[in-house]
């Protein structure tokens, strides 16, 4: 496995951004800004993960993917792991937000996370279409943070 930062051309991984945020306009707000990690498989990519510093002591992930075929083989655990060593000396916490999915909020809490608090109806005003998740349509964001 191999992690690569991509400081350009970002927009060319926006069919794996999407599988973590199904709205292109929400992922432009924050991509930019984001710093942009890749995971390689043998040169395969399989998964990514972005992060924007929020103020001095945190950091967000603001989109964790994997490409279906590679899910449940401890990418994304591996793309966190990365994100928590690069970012443990200068910040605190690691926080991100996710909609109301058992699997991923158990995924999240078996990373180190726990959850603090809620925005209600986030997926309903901020995305212009229903979103769903295992036949679930998401209505609040959790937000979840670990201590670095």
């Amino acid at each position: 496995m191999q992690i690569k930062e991509i400081t350009t051309n970002k927009k060319d991984y926006m069919d794996i951004l999407l599988i973590g945020d199904e709205d292109k306009a929400m992922i432009n707000k924050y991509l930019e800004s984001s710093k942009l990690f890749a995971l390689y498989d043998n040169d395969i990519l399989t998964s990514i993960c972005a992060v924007m510093e929020i103020d001095k002591e945190t950091v967000e992930i603001k989109n964790l993917a994997t490409y279906t075929q590679y899910q449940n083989k401890g990418y994304a655990s591996a793309l966190i792991n990365f994100v928590c060593n690069k970012y443990k000396t200068n910040f605190k916490y690691l926080i991100l937000g996710t909609g109301e999915n058992n699997n991923t909020l158990k995924f999240y809490k078996k990373q180190g996370f726990q959850e603090t608090h809620r925005l209600k109806n986030f997926f309903i005003d901020n995305y212009p279409h229903p979103i769903f998740e295992n036949e679930k349509q998401l209505v609040d964001m959790i937000y979840l943070k670990k201590i670095l």
